[in-house]
């Protein structure tokens, strides 16, 4: 009988390219192409599925919903998705729609950074408790939830990752610490995973070479120097190893997965130039570190990893999933730009991953709102206290409540209604007319009274569209649903043309209804903005940190800076909004880098700019 084994570890505390246009270029080529025309699924970062919330807090009153630290693996042709404490794993067949599994045994309630390894058909699990220590759970069957416990014991392990090479060699990687290297051990397979006696230090950060590494929010922390290494995955690819890890910490937009390459699984391994693999510092939600990376059965791979929310604590974070790939040397490297935007789903043939071309049609949208208990404004950063701000009260001239905070694409300002029924609404007039395709709801968990997973929780809604504020279309209807969806992402059959948003809630989970963001996607009716002029980079003193300038273009909503080790390759991205400069610390010392920058608003992005060579 074919054995699922799994393996994960409790860590104590760690962690429509249209016709051009004579200022730009219609966003997507993707689409107007005959095939893009096909029903391809979307999805949305962050990730649309039903967080668990957190006992971890729950002795302070805190409660929040969190996914962290993701464990994906293919099992015969379908999906498996272990996260931090979350009692219980996500199925799902295409990558994009997940279902929550109530495991029938489980000996480890909440796992941390759970790790999993699928070997010619077995899954291989590793759980432990806040001190390090872990049993290992099997399953032929993990559907049905069913598990049993091999008897060993592995100690002094934190965020952990399994891998069983082609040949049923065994190794475990672990490590979280500013201090400790990443580590690995051998274990035997064939003997309930006992040690072999071999170990070994593998790598550790190096700071003062690579800023991207620097502890802190934007990589500058008062007093910490020091970033956190953690979150070991390993991948192996035409014969080489790819030891993934993460930096400087979950709670920072920063947030990332870098690599080491090495010719066997005990290394020695070498940095990869192109460093950071995965990294989205900018936008809505930011965040792409303490990842694992999963081959899709077409041979796609995909980097599922952990954004960073950090509102109600540093512990508040969401998953994201981007699209990885290894270029012609053999470079690793996810697909992050406008990484919170809708994305083709796994089922497109050319495109999957990549951002489907639908902008942001909401951004600084007018709102009004039923009632208004509280608009805060939230930040958590460099400890676990969390500065408040109550905005003050804002009405127009017929006496409605104005909330800026719903449309400022910023997940830390958040709006609380006076109650949680179906008297509230909220109402978005847009700056434009535009083509809707999508919404995006960003609920916000405002002293909501749940501490662990529960069931039966549901939010309840519709949506409606209007062209003059007068006549209204139901355009989405969840009024009777029971799914739990706290970042609900809602593709539209067929797109609706629409300057105004109803919603209506009916109820959500907790005490209190509340949210962060509403998020409306699509294309507006246009032009896309001029290319950028007036692009200038100055590298500091401190090689890690430059500055950037350009000219700013009235019809823009913001802009892209895109930068790598070679023109070919600007694998790296960051999204700004209003601003026309921008200052970052996440360059490595010794890299030559090329840069460009394009503009986008809710038509569309702008040609690039010539790309900069910069030493």
């Amino acid at each position: 009988m074919r054995l699922i084994l799994l393996f994960a570890i409790l860590l104590s505390f760690s962690s429509c390219k249209q016709e051009d246009q004579t200022e730009g270029v219609k966003t997507s080529e993707v689409l107007n192409n005959k095939e893009n025309n096909k029903n391809f699924n979307t999805y949305c970062n962050p990730l649309d599925i039903d967080y668990t919330y957190m006992v971890y807090n729950s002795s302070r009153n805190i409660s929040y919903r969190s996914g962290a630290d993701p464990a994906v693996i293919e099992f015969r042709g379908e999906y498996y998705m272990f996260v931090t404490r979350s009692f219980g794993y996500w199925h799902s067949t295409d990558l994009v729609n997940w279902n929550f599994i109530k495991p029938r045994q489980w000996f480890f309630e909440g796992c941390n950074a759970p790790t999993a390894f699928n070997y010619k058909d077995s899954l291989v699990y590793f759980a432990g408790n806040p001190a390090g220590y872990g049993s290992i759970l099997y399953s032929d069957d993990p559907k049905s939830g069913k598990w049993k416990p091999t008897p060993s014991i592995s100690n002094n392990i934190q965020d952990s990752e399994l891998f069983i090479d082609d040949d049923g060699k065994t190794y475990l990687y672990w490590g979280s610490s500013n201090v400790h290297p990443l580590r690995v051990k051998m274990l035997n397979k064939d003997d309930r995973f006992l040690e072999t006696g071999v170990k070994k230090e593998l790598i550790n950060l190096v700071e003062e070479e690579h800023g991207w590494e620097r502890f802190g929010e934007n990589n500058f922390h008062p007093t910490l120097k020091e970033g956190y290494m953690e979150g070991a995955s390993m991948t192996k690819h035409d014969g080489k190893y790819y030891l993934q890890y993460a930096a400087p910490g979950t709670q920072f937009n920063v947030y990332a997965d870098g690599v080491y390459v090495g010719e066997t699984p005990l290394g020695p391994f070498k940095y990869m130039n192109n460093n950071p693999m995965s990294f989205k510092p900018g936008g809505f939600t930011n965040g792409a570190g303490h990842g694992i990376t999963v081959k899709q059965t077409n041979g796609q791979y995909w980097h599922f990893a952990t954004m960073a929310l950090a509102s109600n604590a540093q512990w508040e974070r969401r998953l994201c999933m981007f699209p990885t790939y290894f270029d012609e040397e053999g470079l690793m490297y996810a697909n992050t730009e406008y990484g919170d935007y809708p994305r083709f789903g796994s089922n497109h043939p050319t495109n999957a991953g990549q951002h489907n071309g639908w902008m942001l049609l909401s951004y600084k949208g007018y709102v009004t709102v039923s009632s208004s208990l509280k608009q805060i404004m939230k930040f958590t950063s460099n400890d676990d206290e969390v500065e408040v701000t109550e905005l003050p009260v804002e009405k127009n001239a017929e006496g409605q409540v104005i909330s800026k905070v719903l449309t400022d694409e910023n997940p830390k300002t958040f709006w609380v209604a006076e109650a949680n029924d179906d008297k509230q609404w909220l109402t978005i007039e847009m700056l434009n007319l535009g083509k809707i395709y999508a919404f995006q709801l960003n609920f916000h968990d405002h002293e909501s009274g749940i501490y662990t997973r529960t069931e039966g929780l549901r939010h309840r809604f519709s949506i409606e569209v209007s062209e003059d504020g007068t006549n209204w279309q139901t355009v989405v209807d969840r009024s009777q649903s029971d799914k739990d969806a706290p970042n609900a992402y809602i593709a539209l059959n067929k797109p609706i043309n629409g300057k105004y948003i109803r919603y209506k809630n009916v109820e959500v989970p907790g005490a209190n209804f509340a949210m962060s963001e509403f998020r409306v996607f699509g294309l507006g009716l246009g032009k896309v903005p001029a290319k950028v002029e007036g692009f200038t980079i100055k590298r500091e003193n401190d090689r890690r940190d430059a500055v950037f300038t350009w000219n700013s273009i009235k019809e823009a909503q913001g802009y892209n800076i895109r930068w790598g080790i070679a023109p070919d390759k600007l694998y790296q991205s960051w999204l700004v909004y209003d601003n026309n400069e921008h200052f970052m610390r996440c360059l490595d010392r010794d890299t030559s880098y090329y840069f460009s920058i394009e503009a986008f608003n809710e038509n569309g992005i702008s040609e690039k700019s010539d790309i900069i060579y910069v030493e």
